[in-house]
């Protein structure tokens, strides 16, 4: 058994069908192909938050907090919106909605710069013939800076669930995904690493599964509701999914 390969209860490899292969895969972003913020990114939009809007850290970080369901569920919809909404929460003058603003799309586009592997990974993945859809917890900030990013050039459809007006597992973000890409849930590949019970909201809407390790390590922090105990096909890093697709792992490490 490939030591990088877990195997767990009733989604082990061993019942993966040999000639089942996917139409589609839809991917995580955060944790899957860019690394889970960490603490000193926090601290870095903390502190860019608190300057704009000329208030202490510990206040802008209790508004971030507090804002994060408003910023990821499509109550707020622009950066404009999430920039004015973190003002009142601070308290701050409505004169400086623009600077913060202005600090989040500065921010946003640094969070979207994935490694050369996760690349080639997704080149692969096309080569393949299979089609990708990007489906991510995100605030407008990086819905908007999406499209000038490295990645988005790699996907056939991307769905931020601020646009949806929902956060994972909510099924309807399901249901958008696999109608964008016109394909059925059970062509359909999911893979993420679990942050938002993203993993047990596509197996209940029928898609396949398979959890990446959060791309980050353990000091990176998950926001939403988190899976546990996680019993499926488990990989260190996305990397891998090619060759486990290709049933190369499968060949050589399951009897």
């Amino acid at each position: 058994m490939d030591p990088h390969v877990q195997r767990y209860g009733p989604f082990d490899l061993e019942q993966k069908p040999a000639a089942w292969r996917p139409a589609a895969v839809v991917l995580d972003l955060f944790g899957t192909l860019v690394p889970a913020p960490d603490s000193r990114e926090r601290a870095q939009a903390v502190r860019e938050v608190a300057a704009a809007l000329r208030v202490p850290d510990l206040l802008a970080d209790r508004a971030l907090g507090e804002s994060w369901q408003a910023r990821h569920d499509g109550t707020l919809r622009t950066t404009g919106e999430v920039a004015a909404h973190l003002a009142e929460l601070c308290g701050a003058p409505a004169g400086y909605v623009s600077r913060v603003e202005s600090a989040l799309r500065g921010l946003a586009p640094q969070r979207l710069h994935p490694d050369t592997s996760v690349l080639e990974t997704l080149a692969a993945l096309r080569q393949s013939g299979l089609r990708l859809a990007l489906l991510s917890d995100a605030a407008p900030d990086v819905a908007e800076a999406w499209g000038r990013s490295v990645l988005a050039a790699r996907f056939d459809v991307a769905l931020f669930s601020c646009r949806a007006r929902a956060v994972k597992p909510d099924r309807h973000l399901y249901a958008r995904i696999l109608e964008r890409l016109g394909c059925q849930a059970d062509s359909v590949l999911y893979c993420g690493d679990g942050g938002g019970s993203e993993l047990v909201g596509a197996l209940c809407c029928g898609m396949r599964v398979v959890r990446v390790e959060r791309r980050g390590g353990p000091a990176a922090l998950a926001f939403g509701s988190q899976e546990t105990a996680w019993k499926g096909a488990t990989l260190p890093s996305v990397e891998r999914l090619p060759a486990w697709l290709s049933g190369e792992i499968l060949r050589r490490h399951v009897r």
